[in-house]
């Protein structure tokens, strides 16, 4: 880990944590043999990392002869500052990690919230910091997987192997239409209903599309298609101005009302499903609290039905 080091001679230089820790090593031994020994390394290989300590250094630490290794007077004094600097990289690791253990990023999709679990987990840890970042649909794996969040609560399909995925609870799907539209003031339609209307379309994610724009339709034909769209702000945007339909999932629909767009159940599809991701690896208690938090189902805050993923399938 390179450390910007200011030395007593006014040489600014990055040093290389690693260089250091080995100097210290034969410092202490006084002999090339058993410092390579203590450090696992091979003799030639430890050597060389003296060299290079020295030669980004400028001076020279140590005086070899075939018979003994000393410290230079640079050596020496170089010494007493390399003990601080490695303690001092230490303190600065511990503390480090301390914080990220003590700290959780959780990621969130359009018209989920997370109120509920972080009121409920700050009952059992009211120190932890948590931070919050609302993700895209192709951001909800990706940030998870790239460690940009710890856990995110989002919705399927999720086509990626390489995370882990906790259904939680299922919604309904609503489609979204202009306010003058033919449909407007349904109740509720036929994805049949539907056939002839292009919908927005999502790039670059085969399952994702194919289940959002439902295509193919029951009947085998394909979904027709309208522009290709990334947010549900997009979404919105389209679908007012008459250019395309969309379909969003019940909660999103809820939180994202326009007096220019309508949102009517689409009631012969597949429900929306609610997931947590998170990295398959092992988590730390406190995370592991958190996401117990998480998969606990909100109550609806509003009309639309939503229930536990295991209650919907298994009656």
């Amino acid at each position: 880990m390179p450390v910007r080091h200011q030395l007593s001679y006014d040489v600014g230089m990055d040093l290389d944590l690693r260089l250091v820790r080995s100097f210290t090593v034969v410092a202490d031994e006084l002999h090339f043999g058993r410092a390579a020994a203590r450090l696992f390394v091979a003799q030639p290989a430890l050597s060389r990392q003296i060299r290079r300590l020295e030669t980004s250094l400028g001076v020279e630490l140590l005086d070899r002869t075939t018979r003994r290794v000393e410290l230079t007077a640079a050596g020496s004094s170089f010494l007493v500052q390399a003990r601080r600097l490695l303690a001092a990289g230490e303190r600065a690791q511990a503390a480090a990690q301390q914080d990220a253990a003590s700290r959780i990023t959780v990621g969130f999709s359009a018209g989920l919230t997370i109120t509920a679990a972080v009121s409920a987990f700050r009952a059992d840890y009211p120190n932890a910091e948590i931070r919050m970042k609302r993700l895209e649909w192709f951001e909800q794996h990706d940030a998870v997987r790239d460690g940009g969040v710890d856990v995110s609560i989002g919705r399927l399909p999720i086509d990626d192997t390489d995370v882990a995925v906790r259904p939680i609870y299922e919604e309904p799907r609503v489609v979204m239409l202009p306010a003058g539209h033919r449909f407007a003031g349904k109740e509720s339609l036929s994805i049949l209903d539907l056939a002839d209307e292009p919908i927005a379309r999502h790039e670059g994610a085969v399952a994702w599309d194919a289940f959002w724009r439902v295509d193919p339709r029951p009947d085998g034909r394909p979904a027709p298609d309208g522009p290709i769209v990334e947010s549900v702000e997009e979404k919105l945007e389209h679908v007012a101005s008459g250019d395309c339909i969309a379909i969003l999932p019940a909660s999103a629909a809820d939180r994202y009302i326009r007096s220019d767009v309508c949102g009517i159940l689409i009631h012969d599809i597949a429900p929306a499903i609610v997931a947590i991701t998170t990295r398959r690896e092992h988590h730390p208690p406190m995370l592991l609290a958190f996401i117990d938090a998480l998969s606990r189902p909100p109550p609806p805050n509003s009309a639309r039905r939503r229930q536990p993923y295991s209650l919907l399938r298994n009656p």
